[in-house]
């Protein structure tokens, strides 16, 4: 019932969007262009380190270009920040710009023409020279060959492993092929009985956004970064995707996946697989400071099936970024790009972002510009992250994207983590269940 009244209210919503888009009127009371200076409206995260960051630059930016003024504001997130988005370009009062859009929300904005493609404003080619993205940026490309969003991070999600426990299997290093993982999963059995290789109650869980930390880690790793939907087709690989699902199928016959809610069960050692943000490690710096890198636990790109020869497996990108909206004058367009250019050009800007958020910047160099070498050697923990940011893959382009990725979970994904259905037949249901909501 929930997500009948959540698609409904989405789909008042988007009407009410094309509506506005169609009309060819300008938001006149965000259009402040007063004795020469014009305005811009930056709704920022809610997140209080991503607030100090852009109040930082806009401070800096303003005192190089006096004819700007950028006012930074966070974005609301009750009941979310995306319906307050629509909201406000429903009411006609949307920012100039803001971040925190997911590449698969931005297709909803861009279906409805509310956002400006910022390849065809001048200066992008700039943006994306200097800082040195080209790499990072190219899954971000939309179906239309549009890019609308700038991506300003990219957590290309990595795996835990317990590094301590899997030494004392007989593994001195994460296993990175799908045999070595059931391996594994038969020796940690034999030895500790009680333990698990992934115990993380999500598993079972079909909340869409779920499947972005199982099921999309494993398929861009086995498919190699293929789309899994492009624009309103599906063209998922259907090999990468069963052998996913035969994966996480032989696990559950080995007993090695535990799908009961458990307290922090990969620190208390319970499981000794699970993914893992760069946002974890404040935390356990805090509540868990056993958690020592490469002696407590390790980090490791996805596994992959054991035909692939991939050096730098793909993986999924926990990303968001920055976007221009089309109610915006002319004037506040420039102005926002003028911003967004200044902002880039210089990689000591990326490194404040770096030290303020911990979160890394989607660009391709990370670990090769010596800019961020020092914070890099301050935190090995968060050099792996670093090195696979050019291997991120974002969320898919579509605007059902709630609704697709809850398909994956009821039909496929969940179902066979319990052991109530067979891959084959699991990944034949997802396809239809997919291909009838794409029409």
């Amino acid at each position: 019932m929930k997500m009948k009244k959540a698609a409904s209210v989405f789909l008042t919503l988007s009407l009410a969007v094309s509506a506005f888009a169609g009309c060819s009127s300008k938001n006149e009371e965000t259009t402040k262009t007063l004795k020469g200076v014009t305005t811009i409206e930056f709704w920022a995260s809610p997140n209080p380190p991503q607030q100090t960051y852009w109040k930082k630059m806009a401070k800096d930016f303003e005192g190089e270009n006096p004819k700007i003024k950028i006012n930074v504001s966070p974005m609301k997130e009750t009941p979310s920040s995306e319906a307050n988005i629509q909201s406000a370009i429903v009411g006609k009062s949307a920012p100039t710009m803001s971040e925190n859009i997911s590449r698969g929300f931005a297709t909803q904005l861009a279906e409805s023409k509310a956002l400006v493609p910022l390849n065809k404003l001048e200066g992008w080619n700039e943006v994306v020279s200097q800082r040195n993205m080209k790499n990072t940026l190219e899954s971000w490309k939309f179906s239309d060959n549009n890019q609308y969003v700038l991506p300003i991070y990219s957590n290309a999600m990595l795996f835990g492993w317990r590094l301590d426990i899997l030494k004392k299997i007989g593994y001195n290093e994460p296993p990175k092929t799908y045999s070595q993982m059931i391996d594994v999963a038969k020796k940690l059995k034999a030895t500790y009985p009680d333990k698990y290789m992934w115990a993380k109650a999500d598993l079972a869980d079909p909340t869409a956004w779920k499947r972005w930390f199982d099921f999309f880690m494993l398929y861009d790793a086995a498919s190699d970064g293929n789309n899994f939907i492009e624009g309103k087709k599906f063209v998922a690989d259907d090999k990468a995707g069963m052998n996913v699902l035969e994966l996480m199928s032989q696990l559950q016959k080995e007993n090695a996946l535990l799908t009961k809610k458990a307290n922090d069960p990969f620190e208390t050692g319970l499981g000794i697989f699970t993914d893992l943000g760069p946002w974890t490690f404040n935390y356990w710096a805090e509540k868990f400071p056993e958690m020592k890198y490469n002696e407590t636990f390790t980090l490791a790109a996805p596994p992959v099936p054991d035909d692939m020869k991939v050096e730098h497996p793909k993986t999924f990108a926990d990303t968001k970024g920055l976007v221009i909206y089309a109610s915006a004058t002319r004037e506040q367009q420039e102005a926002a790009m003028k911003f967004i250019k200044w902002v880039y050009s210089n990689p000591e800007h990326d490194l404040n972002w770096f030290e303020t958020t911990n979160l890394p910047p989607a660009r391709d160099d990370l670990t090769t510009n010596a800019a961020f070498k020092a914070f890099l050697d301050k935190k090995p923990e968060l050099k792996p992250y670093a090195e696979a940011v050019p291997y991120g893959v974002p969320p898919m382009d579509n605007a059902k994207y709630n609704e697709l990725q809850t398909l994956i979970g009821q039909h496929a994904f969940n179902p066979v983590v319990k052991g109530e259905i067979a891959p084959e037949k699991g990944w034949k249901n997802m396809k239809k269940a997919i291909k009838e909501e794409l029409k």
